[in-house]
């Protein structure tokens, strides 16, 4: 249904009309994308109404929340403050068509948001009160669609041109105050957005970073994949959305005439222009899934006893690889899959897992070596997938620290053939960034994109 809301100031070129509902995705644009006949390529709510509708919806959750904390509800007309997660993934193929398909990828891309929390500010210098948070950040249901977009996440150009009204209207409402009537008083609401349910190709493609395969390993510091596996604990998130904006222009504009190499040096890997505002943090369901290749890979270097060995041959390898798969399909039901997936990940990274891949380990000190391997993992994971840690598993977060050093100098040591001047990029953010991710944000399960990959399905 329609509400009766505004905005004080009023939206800088958004319509002021409150009853739109779907919209093509391109309204905004004056002119349409050549080639693809625009008007179906993408439909989309206004990003102000549906945040409305969001809020009426959790309008009685306000209402017990206020009184919860002791709040005069005809007190509290102003103040209120709304936490945003936004999400956005590709689906990959979609066509429906078997057999003979058309020379178009059909590829979809999905933009969600989550209300995470509701917060009033008591008094002018008075703390923020809680008075709504989501329970299930990453539940399919707490995630609302958005945009939905046939174009594929790889083209850049289609996907800026699409999301550029959204990121438009995003950033009028940052500058905003929205009224809208709660609980039968008019109230007034200010919105924070917080990019984090991005996958890392996302996240790349968003803030102009070349792709994962770059030497810029991380997209929250300057490390190289080579300083990274060497000292793989110790960095601090440095990057952000203003700074790729500024080395973007420095690499447009080259200021100091430099060679390529030492202008791409300079900038860190920024090499288009960031268009969208990324919250630098690290997405819990990737971060699983790329860990769980690393360890899906490690174990077949161990069936080889690839730590003796020079340069195996490609048939070694698919022996390998073949007799680790027919192990955990036969003792632990795991079917082999062509992409690793969170479900797989989830079975794989278990002790149980661990014990099944030894017996086909020859040596006993590379089962012990593997078995302490994981069992670190274990203590580490439940740090970053807790939707909230200090309250979840306060004594994993408190030797998080001791954990991953643990991890890394045993990287470094037993597993040197593997991890000599190069390392994976979820592996470097699990183990460089997550302590300093959670003091700022207190989690990073909540911040995941799981729920809008779940809302894809």
């Amino acid at each position: 249904g329609f509400r009766r809301f505004e905005w004080q100031p009023g939206l800088e070129n958004v319509s002021t009309s409150c009853d739109v509902s779907f919209i093509s995705g391109l309204a905004g644009w004056t002119s349409s994308v050549d080639d693809v006949p625009a008007d179906t390529i993408t439909r989309r709510f206004r990003y102000d109404v549906a945040l409305v509708s969001a809020l009426k919806d959790l309008e009685e959750d306000v209402m017990v929340g206020l009184r919860e904390s002791g709040m005069e509800d005809c007190a509290c007309t102003s103040g209120f403050s709304v936490m945003i997660k936004e999400s956005c993934d590709g689906l990959g193929d979609v066509s429906e068509n078997h057999g003979r398909r058309p020379a178009v990828p059909e590829k979809a891309v999905r933009f969600s948001f989550t209300v995470m929390s509701i917060s009033i500010r008591a008094g002018d210098e008075g703390e923020e009160v809680p008075i709504f948070t989501e329970q299930k950040p990453n539940s399919e249901l707490s995630c609302k669609p958005l945009c939905l977009t046939f174009v594929d996440e790889s083209d850049h150009e289609t996907l800026t041109s699409v999301l550029s009204p959204i990121v438009a209207e995003r950033n009028a409402m940052k500058e905003s105050r929205l009224i809208l009537s709660v609980g039968g008083l008019p109230r007034s609401f200010r919105f924070h957005f917080r990019g984090t349910g991005y996958d890392e190709k996302m996240v790349r493609e968003m803030e102009g970073l070349e792709a994962s395969g770059s030497t810029y390993v991380c997209t929250l510091c300057d490390t190289s994949r080579a300083e990274a596996s060497q000292n793989m604990v110790l960095h601090s998130i440095t990057r952000s959305h203003e700074e790729n904006l500024e080395r973007y222009e420095i690499w447009r504009t080259n200021p100091f005439s430099e060679s390529a190499e030492e202008l791409r040096d300079r900038v860190k890997g920024v090499s288009a222009k960031p268009f969208m505002e990324t919250q630098p943090t690290l997405d819990a369901l990737h971060c699983d899934i790329g860990n769980a290749t690393e360890f899906y890979k490690i174990f077949q270097d161990e069936i080889g006893e690839v730590y003796q060995k020079v340069n195996p041959s490609r048939e070694q390898r698919r022996s390998w690889r073949a007799a680790l798969d027919k192990q955990l399909r036969k003792k632990m039901k795991l079917r082999p899959v062509m992409r690793m997936n969170g479900n797989y990940a989830r079975r794989l990274m278990t002790q149980e897992a661990v014990e099944v891949v030894c017996e086909l380990v020859p040596s006993e000190e590379r089962r012990e070596a593997l078995r302490e391997l994981m069992r670190l993992y274990l203590q580490m994971k439940p740090v970053w997938r807790a939707t909230c840690p200090a309250k979840d598993c306060p004594d994993q977060l408190c030797r998080y620290s001791f954990y991953s050093q643990r991890f890394a100098d045993l990287l470094s040591s037993t597993f040197k053939y593997r991890y000599n001047g190069k390392i994976s990029n979820y592996l470097h953010k699990t183990l460089a960034h997550v302590p300093e991710i959670i003091e700022r944000d207190g989690s990073i399960g909540a911040w995941a994109s799981e729920g809008n990959e779940s809302a894809n399905k």
